[in-house]
């Protein structure tokens, strides 16, 4: 299962670990793989995330009350990765980290070949060594931002010398559709200036936001309409391997 993804702007697709099942989740993976996603964001579900919104909480929710662990998480991960030379990122949050110690979750996932971590909730300055340590393993750490971040805090990301940086295209949770207006594009041509690959999301849904967001961007990350996806072709009893090609299929 090889990437061969050569759209402009590359899409990420997100979905939660464990949902609806780990063997499930596993074929959602390969699908998304085979549609021809450009890499994985796996979520490590956690019990009170920040910024996911109801379709991907819900799902996060499944997945715990059904048992998931750390390690099943990674097993999953290195099955998706032998198979495959697809990108994998993890996106979680601290207290996920803090449980197996933030340098063993580190050097675990560096071991299976994980690109990169994307944890919101630890920031630059406040993030309990979580950049100095990638940094140190070679793996990415990958910041996140919303349009209503300040150049100084901008300033301060960059100092950390990220190869991408993460832009929510609104503040708030993930879910609800976003409108992308000139405000959003011009946010992130501005931070071309930085020469940092951007990967941006929240909201989106259809081929043609990421039509438009291709010029700005690098990276386009869908989560929610995928999740929806899955879900309703659990309710139609389609296969979730095929659903998950399909609806990367529909977004490029």
């Amino acid at each position: 299962m090889e990437n061969k993804n050569t759209h402009k702007n590359a899409l990420i697709t997100h979905f939660v670990a464990g949902y609806p099942d780990m063997k499930s989740s596993l074929e959602i993976g390969r699908g998304l793989i085979e549609g021809g996603a450009a890499a994985l964001e796996i979520q490590f579900p956690f019990s009170d995330p920040s910024a996911d919104g109801p379709i991907i909480e819900f799902a996060c929710r499944q997945a715990l009350e059904a048992g998931f662990k750390v390690q099943e998480g990674f097993n999953l991960i290195q099955s998706l990765i032998e198979e495959s030379d697809t990108p994998v990122y993890i996106m979680s949050y601290g207290s996920i980290l803090f449980r197996l110690g933030i340098e063993n979750f580190i050097l675990k996932a560096k071991s299976l070949g994980v690109k990169g971590l994307i944890i919101p909730d630890l920031i630059p300055g406040s993030d309990e060594g979580l950049y100095r340590i990638g940094r140190e393993a070679g793996i990415e750490i990958v910041p996140v931002i919303v349009p209503t971040v300040t150049e100084e805090r901008v300033s301060r990301i960059m100092e950390e010398k990220p190869a991408w940086i993460y832009t929510a295209l609104r503040a708030g949770i993930t879910g609800k559709y976003t409108t992308i207006d000139q405000s959003n594009l011009d946010f992130l041509n501005n931070l071309k200036s930085f020469k940092v690959k951007v990967m941006a999301g929240f909201g989106i849904r259809s081929k043609e936001q990421i039509e438009l967001l291709s010029p700005h961007c690098d990276a386009s990350i869908v989560g929610t309409f995928i999740l929806e996806s899955m879900n309703t072709a659990i309710e139609k009893k389609i296969p979730l391997k095929e659903a998950a090609h399909a609806v990367v299929k529909a977004l490029i």
